[in-house]
């Protein structure tokens, strides 16, 4: 979403914190019957992997997040000139962390010409997105790292979850299409959301992925392909509950607006059309408390230590 030296902790530090938020059921394709995403307790959901604290969207970030102990990893998803799906927020190289495979820091008047959906795989991982750190997040550790395919990473989870027997992580992908975007910055919504069906359907993940985006018209285009799979609703807007309900021809399984968009009565209202209420990206323990207080399902995170640490207290406390 785009509005508003670190070890990596093994997963038996926190044995109980982890248990604490990961999904009551949630089994490899093969085994559930139904969608894990619907049968997750609370969801608790690292940003881009953990943003606040390797760079974003990069296996580093995800496998630290995974460490953690969340629920679901959070990540965007964009389409390059090959046809293959690269896990980046932006559908360009971003000046703010972005650098030339020379060394030179990318300009921001230059950054909307470095189209991901024209460069060719070599052009993609050419480029370093980890080695400036990021501006507003201060505690992001700074890593060399490039843009990585969403197979490569759900490889890399699948390994480091069989290392450390921990329970199968959740997957939630934004589709990062827009009407002006077409042929531009991205394919077509059909092909899009087909290409990137395909990669999760090929790595066996889709009980337990559910696609997000801003873009109604992407969403269709997934309940289209498979009308079982979970999908978000993003919202940024005022329009409430209802009228955001109403730009999809179904009921998506999770409404996910912004945070200060959420208050008990929208949290109440899409429970009684059964539906999960899990706003982004919460960053500050005040804010999640007051929001779990709400009776939301989860919530979206930068630093996913941080929202491992509260969820604990308010078990505890209860």
């Amino acid at each position: 979403m785009k509005r508003i030296l670190l070890p990596v902790f093994p997963v038996l530090v926190f044995p109980v914190l982890v248990m604490s938020v990961l999904p009551v059921a949630a089994a490899l394709d093969k085994q559930a019957p139904d969608s894990a995403v619907h049968q997750a307790a609370f969801d608790l959901q690292g940003h881009r992997g953990a943003r606040g604290l390797l760079p974003e969207n990069t296996i580093p970030a995800f496998l630290l997040a995974l460490d953690l102990g969340v629920t679901t990893l959070e990540m965007d998803a964009v389409i390059n000139a090959d046809g293959q799906v690269y896990l980046s927020h932006d559908q360009w190289m971003s000046a703010k962390i972005c650098s030339y495979p020379d060394g030179r820091k990318v300009k921001k008047r230059e950054e909307k010409g470095l189209k991901i959906y024209t460069m060719s795989n070599a052009q993609v991982r050419g480029f370093d997105c980890g080695s400036r750190g990021h501006p507003d997040f201060p505690k992001q550790q700074a890593r060399k790292v490039s843009k990585p395919l969403l197979g490569d990473m759900l490889e890399a989870v699948r390994l480091r979850t069989a290392q450390s027997g921990r329970t199968p992580v959740l997957f939630n992908i934004e589709i990062k299409s827009a009407p002006q975007g077409d042929g531009v910055f991205h394919p077509n919504v059909d092909q899009y959301a087909q290409t990137l069906y395909d990669v999760l359907k090929q790595h066996g993940v889709i009980k337990r992925t559910s696609i997000q985006s801003f873009d109604p018209r992407a969403l269709e285009a997934v309940h289209n392909i498979d009308p079982n799979i979970a999908l978000v609703l993003l919202v940024d807007n005022h329009r409430g509950l209802q009228k955001n309900l109403k730009r999809l021809s179904f009921k998506p399984a999770i409404y996910s607006p912004d945070y200060r968009l959420v208050n008990k009565a929208m949290v109440e209202a899409a429970h009684a059309q059964a539906i999960r209420v899990i706003p982004w990206t919460v960053n500050d323990e005040k804010t999640m408390r007051k929001l779990v207080l709400m009776g939301i399902d989860g919530l979206i995170t930068d630093y996913p230590d941080l929202g491992i640490q509260v969820l604990a207290e308010i078990r505890r406390a209860q």
